[in-house]
């Protein structure tokens, strides 16, 4: 089973001679964080980091903010029109596919996504809304309540369908 606290940076890898332009852009999220705790000695090279997330972002058609909160391991396959809160947390080893919004919505704050979430194609994460470990949020899916742990949420507004009880 995938880790929902241990963050697996191997799926973050560029895989030399293949175009994945989420992995750029992630590349280019990581180095400016890296960069921003190093602090002065890393003056020079913060604009670079951030001509390179615009220029990935533009290429992806991704709105995901450079200061974002986002576990390790986070995998974006199809990154088109993904949209994320800068003050959104999302946790290690998620995945999002294409179209997907994490943002404000009607229950006060801001979405807090545990690790090794799955969000299909579509889906919308409004508000402050908890979502638990390894919980399956179905394509096209708006999330205003709190997901459990090992749940699939599916429908608008999105209802837990099955708890794999088995996974705990």
């Amino acid at each position: 089973m995938i880790s929902a606290t241990e963050a697996d940076w191997d799926r973050e890898k560029i895989i030399p001679g293949h175009y994945e332009p989420g992995k750029k852009m992630l590349s280019a999220i990581r180095l400016y964080q890296r960069l921003q705790k190093q602090g002065i000695t890393s003056r020079a090279m913060k604009p670079l980091a951030v001509l390179s997330h615009r220029f990935w972002s533009a290429v992806c058609g991704a709105d995901i903010p450079i200061n974002t909160r986002i576990g390790g391991g986070l995998l974006i396959p199809h990154p088109n029109g993904i949209v994320i809160h800068p003050n959104a947390t999302i946790g290690p080893n998620c995945l999002i596919f294409q179209q997907v919004t994490v943002g404000e919505g009607p229950k006060q704050g801001l979405p807090v996504i545990e690790g090794h979430v799955d969000i299909g194609a579509g889906a919308k994460i409004l508000g402050g809304v908890h979502i638990g470990n390894h919980a399956r949020i179905g394509a096209n899916a708006v999330v205003i309540d709190d997901i459990p742990s090992h749940a699939t949420a599916v429908g608008i507004p999105a209802q837990v369908k099955k708890v794999d009880k088995t996974a705990e």
